[in-house]
């Protein structure tokens, strides 16, 4: 359950209390103009209360370390005492899906505790590599967290690093929450994506892992041509468009698309100029990268996102939604 779900409570009206603003954990963060993700964890502004006059930040307070920490003990006490009481004053929120909110902020905390943008790439492709098994026909596949057991196989050589340094994470975090690979590498891939200036996309908690891998070639393959690219895709429920916005992807990371470590449009700017090799004779991109530019339907959507960066982060922002909710089964309340 998302933030926005919860009634009332994402609103930056007054809440429940004239004097005191209550904000549940939320794993969506607001990027500030000096970089740095806020995140109001469980923060209160009590105008009535001097010791507790400004909003917790993110980049001020760990929320793994909160349990441990004396600092801003009151707040915290005072905060989850607010919490306690949204069954009596939300009496149709589902306390169990508002825990999980709280989850993901913690899930979002560990993340960025291990995640560069020199590392961002790697995280975001693991994320294609896990939800892109997935097929519409068998319903086998999906963002269930089963890359764990496929980084051998050889389309997913070089994943093992990415996968080390989310293992990391998921080591602090589930010292105080549990957290699903799946969950964790959903989390991951949007924060890599924030973390290089692209959108922040919200994501939905309560992932349940697979315990085995899944089918082997079940991704798109590197050289596919056009037709086969669609077709691939199509049979993972996917639209030529979102194809399209999804390739965007690879604006980050060392594929040859501008600078590697910047989310942008650029990506689709140069598909446009059809560059030649670089300097030191390698090749820019993928040929599925070039595929997308000798079809009319693609072309016009390649178009659109360089002439339009909000679009793209716009469009890309649902596709990626429906990439990691891709075959994804649910924890129940």
């Amino acid at each position: 359950m998302e933030l926005t779900n919860i009634p009332h409570l994402a609103s930056s009206s007054s809440f429940f209390f004239s004097s005191c603003t209550c904000r549940l954990l939320c794993y969506r963060g607001r990027r500030t103009g000096t970089g740095a993700i806020t995140v109001f964890a469980a923060g209160s502004r009590c105008s009535a209360d001097s010791a507790c006059s400004e909003p917790i930040e993110q980049q001020n307070v760990d929320p793994l370390s909160v349990a441990s920490g004396p600092a801003n003990t009151h707040c915290y006490r005072r905060d989850f005492a607010a919490v306690a009481l949204l069954p009596f004053l939300l009496p149709n929120v589902d306390m169990a899906s508002a825990a999980e909110l709280y989850d993901g902020s913690i899930i979002q905390n560990g993340v960025r505790n291990v995640l560069t943008k020199v590392k961002a790439a790697g995280v975001l492709r693991l994320v294609f590599h896990d939800a892109g098994t997935f097929d519409v026909g068998d319903k086998s596949g999906g963002m269930n967290g089963s890359i764990i057991y496929e980084v051998d196989r050889p389309e997913n050589t070089g994943l093992s690093k990415p996968l080390k340094i989310l293992r990391k994470a998921k080591e602090g975090i589930d010292q105080v929450q549990q957290v699903s690979w799946a969950d964790l590498i959903a989390v991951a891939g949007a924060e890599a994506v924030a973390l290089c200036g692209g959108p922040e996309i919200p994501v939905r908690l309560g992932r349940l892992d697979s315990s085995t891998a899944d089918p082997a070639g079940k991704l798109p393959e590197e050289t596919l041509d056009i037709v086969a690219l669609k077709t691939s895709f199509s049979k993972k429920g996917f639209s030529v468009q979102e194809m399209v916005v999804l390739s965007g992807a690879h604006t980050i990371g060392g594929k040859g698309f501008g600078n590697p470590n910047a989310f942008d449009n650029t990506y689709f700017k140069i598909l446009l100029e059809k560059p030649q090799p670089t300097s030191s004779g390698m090749p820019i991109g993928l040929p599925t990268d070039w595929a997308l530019t000798k079809d009319d339907e693609c072309l016009r959507w390649i178009n659109i996102y360089a002439e339009d960066q909000d679009k793209f982060f716009a469009d890309f922002r649902d596709a990626y939604t429906k990439l990691v909710n891709s075959g994804a089964s649910w924890r129940t309340a």
